[in-house]
C-alpha cells in the first residue's frame, strides 16, 4: 500500500470563503444576494453582485472580484429586501484564483444577513 503526503479531498474542496470563516467562530452559513460597492474617492464606483457566504451580527464573508485590500470600505445591498449597510475590509483570503472577503459592519450589529 502507498502511503500518501496530499491534503484529505476534503480540504482540497474548501472554498477560500470557508477557509477564511475558519477565523470568525461567530458566523454561520448564509445565502444572501447582494449588491457590493467599493466606497473610493473620485466618481467611478466598483460595483459586483455576489452572494454572502458567511455573516454574524459583526462580519460578513462573500466572494469577489473587485479590487479590495485591507481596510477598504465598501457598501452591501441586499438584492431581497432592499437592507443596505456599509463595512470595513478586515480580511482577504486567496485561493486557487478566487478571493474571499471578510467585511466588519460600520455602524453596530447586522442582523438581516442572517434572518434573509
Amino acid at each position: 500500500m502507498q502511503q500518501s503526503n496530499a491534503w484529505p479531498v476534503t480540504e482540497l474542496s474548501q472554498n477560500c470563503a470557508e477557509q477564511l470563516s475558519r477565523f470568525f467562530p461567530q458566523v454561520l452559513a448564509v445565502r444572501v444576494p447582494v449588491q457590493v460597492t467599493a466606497l473610493r474617492p473620485g466618481k467611478t464606483r466598483l460595483r459586483e453582485a455576489t452572494v454572502l457566504e458567511f455573516g454574524g451580527p459583526e462580519h460578513v464573508i462573500f466572494l469577489s472580484t473587485l479590487p479590495l485590500e485591507f481596510a477598504d470600505r465598501v457598501k452591501v445591498e441586499s438584492a431581497q429586501n432592499a437592507e443596505v449597510t456599509e463595512g470595513s475590509v478586515v480580511a482577504v483570503q486567496y485561493h486557487e484564483g478566487r478571493k474571499a472577503v471578510a467585511i466588519r459592519f460600520l455602524h453596530g450589529p447586522c442582523h438581516w444577513v442572517t434572518q434573509t
